[in-house]
């Protein structure tokens, strides 16, 4: 066996693309009935889609999960990023960790947490 996606809920499927193109160069592999497979295996789905199959609303912001990513170049991320979201919601802006790794936490559009950080 083996972990094929990960899924997040959104509430804007487009938008959500277009932040995730944006920002970490992912394009769409199949989108179809509320769905889009995004290149790395990230999977959005639509808010209504999740709470019709779980029969519970979602959470934003609940910092139980978070992706992951890595970035050689982490200072130009952050200047993109403050470029093209300028109100984006920061768990922490970029700080540098004991051990030498620089990231920066934050929110996407629908409350899920994303951390970049420089390669290990």
């Amino acid at each position: 066996m083996k972990l094929k996606n990960i899924l997040i809920v959104v509430q804007d499927i487009e938008k959500s693309k277009q932040f995730y193109h944006d920002l970490f160069g992912l394009d769409t592999v199949l989108g179809h009935d509320g769905n889009m497979i995004l290149t790395e295996g990230l999977v959005l789905q639509d808010r209504n889609i999740w709470k019709r199959f779980l029969k519970k609303d979602t959470i934003p912001e609940n910092n139980s999960c978070e992706l992951y990513f890595e970035e050689p170049d982490i200072e130009a991320f952050v200047e993109k990023l403050e470029r093209l979201y300028p109100s984006i919601q920061y768990v922490n802006r970029l700080m540098t960790h004991s051990w030498g790794q620089k990231v920066i936490r934050f929110y996407d559009l629908d409350g899920n947490l994303i951390e970049v950080g420089t390669p290990m």
